[in-house]
C-alpha cells in the first residue's frame, strides 16, 4: 500500500483493476519469489512488475497484521510512503495484469459515508464483508473483500481511530481459525 500526500495531510494510496481477477480492485502484491529477503522485498518487486513503480521512490514504514485470504494464502500487508512528489511517479501498467490504476483517500475507510456491511458465509462460519463504492476520474470501482478489511485496518492504526461504522466480526475469528489449517499455521 504506496501512501502520499495529495494536499497536507490528506494521505492517499494506489489502486489497480486487476485483469487476472475478473476485475478485482486490489492493492499491487503478490506471491514471495524464491530471491524475495522479506514481505517488504516482496512488495516492492510486485509494485514495480504491476504499476512501475521504482522500489527507489518508496521507504516502507510498517508491516501490518497478516490476514489469512479466503483460498488460504498468507498476506501481509506493505505501507510506504512515496519519498518524492506524486508527480514524480509515471505509473507503467503491465498489460497482462492491471486495467487501471486511481487513487483514494485512506480516511474514507473509516467513514460510514460510502459503506456498506453484508454478511457472508464461508464454510458455514457467518463473516461480514465490507463494501466500498468509489468515485473515480477513471470511473466508479467497488472495494470489498480482503482488500477493504486491510485498508480498514492501515487507516485505522494510521488516523489512531476506529471506524464510525459498526465492524459487525463477531464470527470472524473463527472464520480465521477455519482458515489456518496445522500445516500454515506452523509456517506463521
Amino acid at each position: 500500500m504506496l501512501l502520499f500526500e495529495r494536499t497536507q495531510r490528506l494521505h492517499r494510496f494506489f489502486f489497480f483493476k486487476y485483469k487476472c481477477v475478473l476485475g478485482d480492485v486490489a492493492l499491487p502484491g503478490g506471491k514471495m519469489d524464491e530471491g524475495d529477503v522479506d514481505d517488504s522485498a516482496t512488495a516492492l518487486r510486485e509494485a514495480m512488475e504491476e504499476i512501475g513503480l521504482d522500489p527507489g521512490l518508496v521507504r516502507v514504514v510498517a508491516n501490518l497484521d497478516p490476514f489469512i485470504s479466503s483460498n488460504l494464502l498468507r498476506v501481509v500487508p506493505v505501507v510506504g510512503l512515496l519519498l518524492s512528489r506524486i508527480q514524480d511517479f509515471k505509473p507503467v501498467l503491465n498489460p497482462d495484469e492491471v486495467d487501471v490504476i486511481f487513487d483514494a483517500p485512506l480516511e474514507m475507510f473509516l467513514q460510514e459515508g460510502r459503506h456498506k456491511c453484508v454478511e457472508d458465509e464461508w464454510q458455514g462460519k457467518k463473516y461480514a464483508c465490507h463494501i466500498f463504492e468509489l468515485e473515480t476520474e477513471q470511473g466508479n470501482f467497488v472495494v470489498g473483500g480482503l482488500t477493504a478489511s486491510i485498508l480498514i485496518q492501515a487507516a485505522s492504526i494510521i488516523y489512531q481511530r476506529p471506524p464510525s461504522f459498526n465492524l459487525n466480526l463477531h464470527d470472524f475469528s473463527q472464520l480465521q481459525l477455519t482458515l489456518i489449517s496445522p500445516d500454515l499455521h506452523e509456517n506463521m
